[in-house]
């Protein structure tokens, strides 16, 4: 977890509205406000369909039809003091800030890269998109950096995707999110499909990454107790609203919801009766069954 100013706000979200215009609407998101903090890791927690992740592509103006952002605002603090309504940029201003200002980190890393383009292509691509200037020579030694960065072998630039593990291609997504060194990283769900083992791997260099370089991090996940490990706050949502925000320490030890505390205790603990993994006595007996 880092440290940070909890006055020095980066991202401030107001009231954000969003529905997905169907045959019957459907109200994903409602009057959704929080404030990130510079240099904050803040976990995005609720079960799938809650609207984590509409929220977070309403942020970036990501969100696809049907879907739309109805009200609410967005406001980044941008380190140089300007403040960036984020609703109002497009064209080239809306690219300009996408990778540079706030990137992503998408669910689902085989799907985010192209599976018949090299890695150091899809790497050097994120240069020569926002910084023309650049000679080939020199994004491939900034890709071949990115890669060191984040633990894959810079002789990787020369594959495909398909040729690396999901753990490696989740790594290469985290150091395309890193290329323009961007004050907000926004991870959904970045270990999803991996096994345990690589899953902490993976966490264990984000938060590393977040606290050697100091963005902020919105991670979004359905699991709680991860998040209660490596972040600093968590914001709670469901049925498209957010019903808690608090720190972790808080939300451990102090959460207020009844639905935050039914996520707390949804997972089985490592301690206790052998052969229950629920509490109360609802769980199943493997002795018996």
């Amino acid at each position: 977890m880092a440290n940070f100013d909890p006055n020095d706000v980066l991202l401030t979200v107001r009231d954000v509205d969003v529905v997905y215009d169907t045959a019957k609407p459907v109200h994903a998101v409602q009057h959704a406000s929080f404030d990130l903090r510079r240099g904050e890791m803040m976990g995005l927690a609720g079960e799938s369909g809650c609207g984590k992740s509409t929220l977070a592509y309403s942020i970036t103006q990501l969100l696809k039809a049907p879907g739309k952002v109805q009200s609410g605002e967005v406001i980044f603090h941008d380190k140089s003091g300007e403040d960036i309504d984020i609703r109002a940029l497009e064209g080239k201003a809306l690219r300009d800030f996408r990778w540079d200002k706030c990137s992503m980190v998408f669910q689902g890393a085989m799907n985010s890269l192209s599976p018949v383009t090299k890695i150091g292509k899809q790497l050097g691509d994120v240069y020569k998109t926002h910084c023309p200037g650049m000679k080939k020579a020199e994004r491939m030694e900034r890709a071949a950096h990115l890669l060191e960065i984040v633990h894959v072998d810079p002789n990787r630039l020369s594959a495909y995707p398909f040729e690396l593990s999901g753990g490696m291609r989740q790594r290469v997504m985290i150091a395309m999110a890193l290329a323009l060194e961007p004050q907000l990283i926004i991870m959904d769900e970045p270990t999803t499909a991996l096994d345990v083992v690589v899953q902490r791997e993976i966490i264990q260099q984000i938060a590393e990454l977040q606290r050697d370089r100091g963005f902020s991090v919105i991670f979004i996940t359905h699991d709680l107790p991860m998040l209660l490990e490596i972040t600093d706050t968590i914001t709670v949502m469901k049925d498209g609203v957010i019903v808690e925000h608090d720190t972790s320490a808080n939300i451990f030890h102090h959460a207020q919801h009844p639905y935050t505390q039914k996520l707390l205790s949804s997972f089985p603990s490592l301690t206790g009766d052998r052969g229950k993994f629920l509490r109360d006595g609802h769980g199943l007996d493997v002795t018996e069954a």
